[in-house]
Order: structure tokens, then sequence, then C-alpha cells
């Protein structure tokens, strides 16, 4: 049965000349968590912020910081991004040759760890690491840029890790991020996922509290 989903608006579709009072509505709007892009312009054709922006904004609110890690080699910056105040650091397999190292460091650094599958990155890159893992976060876009159209195929990969998590008997989030509306936001949670990222579809709006409670309330 569908579930009501964790919604984490996508910070790089917001205002950055107003980054601050940005979080603040987004958090007073109902955000259940705050999902923060970083870009390295090496491994995804963009450059975002770094962890002086994610402590900055820290003080700002008190929901979960999701933080994706877009950047190669990932493991030199994880200290600094959990020190900043991160608390869920999610990564890419591709951004580092030792996956299982680096989710040990990340949840040595007292912060949840997440795997990030790109559009052909195949659901047994996280299959020997479920142990370490505590969100798995499908890309339903290709990753460096914001406002891009869903990719329907990603639908059977969520079913796919939704099955596999489940085996496990662990609790273990299934996050969907690229081209998440009140449109895709159902089918993204009858395939399994349990927290969507959004970003033009709520930053892109005048009233962040009814776009969020709209791709809520489609996914109900």
């Amino acid at each position: 049965m569908p579930v009501s989903p964790l919604i984490a608006p996508s910070l790089l579709a917001a205002d950055f000349s107003r980054l601050g009072e940005e979080v603040e509505a987004i958090a007073a709007a109902g955000a259940d968590w705050l999902h923060l892009d970083i870009m390295d312009g090496h491994f995804v054709p963009n450059i975002s912020f770094g962890p002086v922006v994610v402590k900055a904004l820290r003080k700002r609110t008190t929901i979960p910081f999701d933080v994706h890690l877009m950047i190669a080699p990932a493991d030199p910056y994880l200290a600094a991004f959990a020190e900043a105040g991160a608390d869920l650091i999610s990564l890419h397999p591709e951004a580092g040759p030792h996956l299982h190292r680096s989710l040990q460091t990340i949840r040595a650094l007292g912060k949840k760890a997440g795997v990030v599958l790109n559009p052909a990155t195949p659901v047994e890159a996280v299959a020997h690491v479920l142990d370490l893992t505590d969100l798995i976060l499908v890309m339903s876009v290709n990753p460096g840029f914001g406002g891009q159209s869903f990719i329907e195929s990603q639908l059977s990969k969520i079913a796919a890790l939704r099955r596999m998590i489940d085996a496990t008997g662990r609790h273990i989030h299934l996050q969907v991020d690229g081209g998440v509306t009140a449109k895709t936001a159902r089918s993204c949670i009858e395939a399994g996922a349990d927290v969507l990222v959004a970003g033009t579809a709520v930053f892109g709006q005048t009233d962040y509290a009814a776009a969020i409670a709209a791709i809520r309330g489609a996914a109900a």
C-alpha cells in the first residue's frame, strides 16, 4: 500500500541570493528534510556549494540535512560535511574505489549513510553494503542539473530495491530524486519509495506549503 512519503525539497532550486530565508521558509512549510546537492564540476557538470554553506545554513533550522555528494573523490570531504551539520551523507559508488569503507567512515562520524544510484547504475551496486546503509537514493534523472524530466525506467529499479530492502528486515529509506512532481510522486511511492526529493516542484512555486502538500497528497 502507498505510504505518506517524507518530502525533502532540494535547495538547488532555491533562490541562492537568500538561502537562509529559503531554508527557514521551507521548514515552516512542512518539509521533512532538506536535500542539499553538493556538486564539484567534475563528477557532474555543475558546481553548487560546499561545507561552509552547509554550516551556515545549519543555524537556520533544525530539520534533518540530507547531504547528497556528487563529488569525486568523496572520502576526503566526509568529515567536513559531518562537522558542518549533515545528518545523512549519501555518495555514489562511482565516487571512490571503496564504497564499503566510505560508508563505514560516515557511520564512524556519527551520521547516517546513503548510497546513490545513477540511472545506469545497477541495483547490484548496493547489494553487499546494505548492512551499512540507511538510505538508497535512486536518481530518476542524470545528476548535475535541476528541472529535468522523470526517467520512467527507474520505476522498475525502485521496485527491485524495495524487494531487496524488505528481504533484509532492516529499515532503509528508499529515496527518489529527479523530476518528482505531484504527477510522478504516486508512481514512485507505489513502486516502493518512501522519501521524495523535489526541487522546482517546491521551490519553483509561490506557495511552498501548498506545493509540499500537493506532492504528499498525490502520493498517498
